[in-house]
């Protein structure tokens, strides 16, 4: 029984004692970019109490990431369509990249996009924010994971409901 006993506990703690990975790996974290799309009612560009997500829109999403070897220096590309869903978000998950770190770490090399595509909504269909502009990344180091949360997109009706927004 002890030399069953004494393997298992030298099994478990001969890496702790071991030279041979002086570095500790660093883990690249999972990417999630994510964005809404809304119908704005009254045509301002904001988020009225009229206005509502839109389910059903096709969203193209472009990612350029700066990957940072021990030897080279990269960029990597992204590019997804995606549709949102009943809530009006849009959401792109990628998975862990060697060398791909979250854009706080190098906010002017690391970027995310959003491009309007088309949507099947009739009543709210004239592209408003076609394009993001704007993007706030979020590290959770206890996850490993960085959001890229993405400034909404939006359609418009073709008239402007003028009982409801006072023009």
């Amino acid at each position: 029984m002890f030399p069953i006993l004494f393997l298992l506990l030298s099994t478990l703690f001969t890496p702790s004692f071991s030279t041979h990975n002086a570095h500790p790996k660093i883990i690249n974290p999972q990417i999630t970019v994510m964005g809404v799309v809304y119908c704005d009612i009254c045509s301002n560009n904001t988020f009225t109490r009229h206005s509502y997500f839109i389910p059903g829109v096709e969203v193209e999403i472009n990612c350029k990431f700066k990957a940072v070897s021990p030897r080279t220096v990269e960029q990597i590309e992204f590019s997804a369509n995606r549709t949102t869903n009943r809530f009006g978000m849009y959401k792109l998950e990628i998975p862990s990249v060697d060398g791909i770190q979250c854009a706080t770490e190098s906010a002017l090399e690391s970027s995310c996009q959003a491009s309007l595509m088309w949507t099947s909504s009739s009543s709210c269909n004239v592209p408003g924010y076609r394009t993001t502009t704007n993007e706030i990344a979020i590290k959770s180091e206890r996850d490993n994971v960085c959001f890229y949360s993405l400034s909404a997109l939006n359609y418009r009706p073709n008239q402007i409901n003028k009982a409801l927004c006072g023009n």
